[in-house]
């Protein structure tokens, strides 16, 4: 009997079974390289939601875990993956200045907003009103982890590369078979893929397409993160990425022209030096209607768990759900009320 079936290797599941080797569980990975909104992310993480200056659901907890989670990795892997970059938040308008140090004097705010204004600092960015610098931020290689992550699973033979086939399930009274082999559990971790699962998919999670531009401009010339109606991030060797779009209909992987030439415009808005496009990818973020991820026990099925719906801010969620969700599991501790897919099965009736 093998404790758990991931499905998926998103940063989702990464972290789910990172926790599985912490703990000593016996488990397989299954994934078909479907879904690469892991893989296209963009990878930022910062504990302030910079629209409206206020703090991210539990961000304190969330980074208290997620850096020494991500360090241990990185030991693991012997790859570099998390780097600590800070994030300015150009301004506007002297009023958005003045919103920034309202919310810089509120005790939950005040560890992650500095209260010095930065002006004039990069000669390519246009900043008549200057910035604030978010404290506690950096940026994950989303892609370079999970893609080794995956190698590391796979030299220890815990790695299955193949699609999924939900019909193969048969359900025991404390177990399910899957492909022959005995599982106590098995975690969807599928990303969008969700929509495909018969189990979970009456879920409302909802998708919205990301696009991102990789760019050179030797000009640019910036260290940190500079963060307006789009973001940019110094990658290295004068590369940038920029990013991203919104778009709640298209639920394709596919970049399109608009996306390209959205994010081309705002960026000139925001620069005034040339650049190159290098690069030009798109992926479906697994969102949620009310902006919680989707976690816990299908309200049937007590053997099948989903890990989903991590948004745009999967890097610091997602060893926080994880860890949420294993001991759940394990020890039975309940789950944050807010991310329970309990919520919506009570709406039902269906509990």
């Amino acid at each position: 009997m093998i404790d758990y079936l991931i499905v998926g290797s998103g940063i989702a599941g990464c972290c789910f079974s990172e926790f599985c080797l912490q703990n000593n569980k016996t488990f397989l990975v299954c994934d078909d390289n479907s879904q690469p909104s892991s893989k296209i992310a963009g990878g930022l993480y910062n504990p302030v939601v910079l629209k409206r200056f206020s703090e991210v659901w539990k961000a304190k907890e969330q980074l208290e875990l997620a850096v020494p989670f991500y360090a241990s990795l990185e030991e693991k892997l012997k790859l570099k993956v998390d780097y600590k970059i800070p994030v300015y938040r150009k301004f506007t308008s002297v009023e958005e200045q003045n919103e920034w140090f309202t919310a810089a004097d509120k005790p939950n705010l005040s560890s992650f907003l500095s209260t010095k204004l930065l002006s004039n600092i990069f000669p390519s960015v246009k900043s008549s009103y200057g910035y604030g610098e978010v404290l506690q931020t950096g940026y994950l290689d989303v892609k370079a982890l999970v893609t080794n992550y995956a190698k590391y699973l796979e030299n220890l033979q815990l790695f299955i590369s193949d699609r999924f086939d939900y019909n193969k399930i048969v359900f025991n009274t404390n177990h399910v078979v899957y492909n022959g082999i005995k599982y106590t559990h098995i975690i969807f971790a599928e990303g969008f893929g969700l929509h495909s699962n018969p189990f979970f998919n009456d879920l409302p999670l909802d998708g919205t397409k990301g696009e991102l531009l990789i760019i050179k401009s030797p000009d640019l010339k910036i260290d940190v993160t500079i963060k307006s109606s789009i973001f940019i991030l110094p990658v290295g060797n004068d590369m940038y990425k920029v990013g991203a779009t919104y778009d709640w209909s298209d639920k394709t992987n596919v970049p399109t022209e608009n996306g390209k030439k959205e994010l081309v415009e705002k960026l000139k808005e925001v620069i005034n030096c040339d650049f190159d496009i290098v690069e030009h990818f798109a992926g479906v973020r697994p969102t949620v209607k009310d902006r919680r991820p989707l976690v816990g026990t299908h309200y049937q099925y007590k053997n099948l768990h989903i890990l989903n719906g991590l948004g745009t801010r999967g890097v610091m969620l997602a060893p926080f759900l994880a860890k949420q969700l294993f001991e759940h599991i394990e020890t039975g501790k309940n789950l944050e009320k807010e991310i329970d897919i309990i919520r919506f099965y009570k709406k039902r009736n269906l509990l």
